[in-house]
């Protein structure tokens, strides 16, 4: 009885030191994210002192490529969404004749929570992948080191511009997101639902306010940093193989999507609070 007793107790010390490891790690990349959010927000602190040493023109082509190239897809999958919400919310409420207060259910859940979570896990997904790629890669070609070598920051011309170019444009695309979100519950509520265009503008507008509008357009700036932090601390982690760079990507993309649906749960939590 004496040998299965001891592998038992060894499984549960084993799975023990796993947890208890887990959280140490955890804490410490914690602990190492929070001092990565000061040197960026001293770097910007030291660019707005200095402006003509800002490379406005890596903004601009970040922005190009965060915002620009991905409205086509964030739109389409807004809009999908909002049918597919739309369309299983009308289901449910034909059952006590009340299809028409679909409006209601996809304005509010569209403005407040459901336009910026998806933006922001596609964002997490498209644009986050492609900061800890492109910085690991940088790291892999030691060309981080070279800029150090020249006396120039890494986290002025590589995290800045990143940052300040997600925290721009996810306002942006969430915005557009709930516009294309609201047009497909809308064509979905005239299909399914029987509403005319006039009674779906109208019952939107008396359902929704600017209010539900800025409590979920006031989450993107925040989501964007967090996405973009984690994004180049996991390039900067990166290490010299292809294998250490794909984990990092990887590492990227699910910690965003993680840490946005957090950030997401917080705010809903303290919104609820503050309005009632």
């Amino acid at each position: 009885a004496d040998p299965p007793a001891t592998v038992r107790a060894g499984r549960v010390v084993g799975a023990l030191d796993a947890v208890g490891r887990s959280v140490v790690s955890t804490g410490r990349e914690i602990l190492a994210g929070l001092s990565f959010l000061g040197e960026v927000i001293a770097a910007i602190g030291r660019v707005a002192a200095r402006p003509s040493s800002f490379r406005f023109t890596a903004l601009i082509n970040q922005l190009e490529a965060i915002a620009f190239r991905g409205v086509p897809i964030i739109a389409l999958i807004s809009f999908l969404v909002g049918g597919i919400v739309a369309q299983q919310g009308i289901i449910q409420l034909q059952r006590f004749g009340a299809q028409s207060f679909v409006v209601n259910l996809i304005g509010i859940l569209v403005l407040r929570e459901l336009g910026v979570l998806l933006t922001s896990i596609m964002v997490a997904g498209r644009s986050g992948s492609a900061f800890t790629a492109e910085i690991g890669s940088m790291r892999m070609r030691e060309e981080v080191d070279a800029l150090r070598v020249m006396g120039l920051d890494p986290i002025e011309i590589l995290i800045v511009p990143r940052i300040l170019a997600l925290m721009i444009g996810l306002p942006i695309l969430a915005f557009l997101a709930n516009l294309a979100a609201l047009a497909g519950g809308g064509v979905t509520a005239l299909i399914y639902g029987g509403l005319t265009v006039d009674g779906f503008l109208s019952r939107l507008q008396a359902a929704v306010s600017e209010h539900h509008l800025w409590v979920g357009l006031l989450k993107a700036p925040f989501m964007a940093l967090t996405i973009g932090i984690i994004a180049t601390i996991e390039g900067f982690a990166v290490e010299g193989s292809a294998e250490s760079l794909g984990r990092h990507v990887t590492a990227s993309v699910v910690k965003s999507i993680f840490m946005v649906i957090v950030l997401d749960g917080l705010f809903a939590v303290f919104f609820a609070a503050v309005e009632f």
